[in-house]
């Protein structure tokens, strides 16, 4: 028999001004935390966080993050931890500031807490890192024995974050189900190495229901920075339930291809990975032979959200087939989670595919 593993933080904490018992919380973890943030997010969280352990007498030594998750970061703030005799880490900002906390906390040997400063993507409650070079293209997974010991959530902090990051949340929440079920199918595995079990599923189908009631209504309350159950419950889908979906209960095609558009030059760049995923996840449901009305259904619903649906919208409009298919090489190569959806997809199939999406999506 096959085994399933399901895996989760230890502590999930969600709500408005959650950060101002962040000391409380992480009283019982450690005594002197290493503390890493951008200077944009620390701006914004820094005083609340520090009155918040003080109020605690918990000591903390600051490293700024400079902006990306590369072994060679990793490696540089690990180095000033060691120096400041730090027994845990706790990482402030956006999805990869929180991977370099994991690796960092990992390198230590100590526990890690995640503080999201955004809902714009599901990697906070992960024992995982999309590392990346210092050039920004994606290398690896890098995989640890336990998932962080605390997530704590400010909606508060999170609503007041750029509205199209909420929106990319959105987005990358939206695959979990899609490939979820298509890992379920080929009978493949989860990142966390088992099989799904019966709540990895029911959590990411819930993930997707709760996106598709309240996710246009949540978006247009962050616009004006305000917190209402619609965001709660988004930002609960994009934060916890993807997370624990897509770690426990598997990624199939639409983040394999998000990890291909990184091979390419250019604008893309600049798009969020949530974005990024959008259309790999449109491009999985082309790979599926789903009926059109339902890829419509999501296209619509992006589209809802300002995400990116045509290959313009992409900033890949005068690309080149050749081009297509290096993304499509990147996204079968060998150990790619496109092996969830089926061993049988060629780069010349996502190539096609990619091209229908925008096809489907100009109509």
């Amino acid at each position: 028999m096959s085994t399933i593993i399901f895996t989760s933080p230890s502590k999930y904490i969600q709500g408005k001004g959650a950060l101002n018992d962040l000391g409380k919380h992480v009283n019982a973890i450690g005594k002197k935390p290493l503390v890493i943030s951008d200077e944009v997010v620390w701006d914004i969280t820094g005083d609340t966080i520090q009155n918040s352990l003080k109020s605690e007498e918990l000591d903390f030594h600051f490293v700024q993050f400079n902006g990306e998750a590369s072994l060679n970061e990793v490696k540089r703030i690990a180095d000033e931890g060691k120096q400041g005799d730090v027994d845990f880490v706790i990482g402030v900002g956006g999805g990869k500031t929180l991977d370099t906390a994991k690796a960092v906390a990992d390198e230590l040997e100590v526990s890690v807490v995640i503080v999201p400063s955004t809902a714009s993507t599901d990697a906070p409650t992960s024992a995982l890192s999309v590392i990346y070079n210092d050039e920004g293209v994606f290398e690896s997974y890098k995989f640890y024995n336990k998932n962080p010991e605390l997530v704590l959530v400010d909606t508060k902090v999170v609503a007041g974050a750029p509205p199209r990051l909420f929106a990319s949340g959105i987005a990358d929440a939206l695959a979990t189900w899609v490939e979820v079920r298509a890992t379920i199918k080929s009978n493949g595995d989860a990142m966390a190495g088992g099989k799904t079990s019966i709540a990895a599923r029911a959590i990411a189908e819930a993930c997707e229901k709760t996106l598709f009631a309240y996710g246009k209504a949540a978006y247009k309350a962050v616009e004006k920075g305000l917190v209402t159950k619609q965001v709660e419950a988004v930002v609960e889908a994009n934060t916890l339930l993807s997370g624990l979906g897509f770690e426990s209960g598997g990624l199939a095609g639409a983040h394999a291809i998000h990890n291909g558009f990184t091979v390419l030059d250019g604008d893309i760049h600049h798009l969020t990975h949530g974005e990024k995923v959008a259309y790999g996840t449109l491009t999985q449901l082309v790979l599926e032979l789903h009926p059109e009305e339902e890829i419509q259904k999501y296209i619509e619903f992006y589209r809802s959200l300002g995400l990116p649906t045509t290959l313009k919208e992409m900033h890949l409009d005068e690309v080149s087939y050749e081009d297509l298919r290096k993304v499509g090489e990147a996204a079968t190569q060998e150990g790619e989670t496109m092996s969830n959806l089926s061993e049988e997809i060629k780069a010349d199939d996502i190539a096609d595919a990619i091209l229908a999406v925008d096809q489907l999506s100009k109509k």
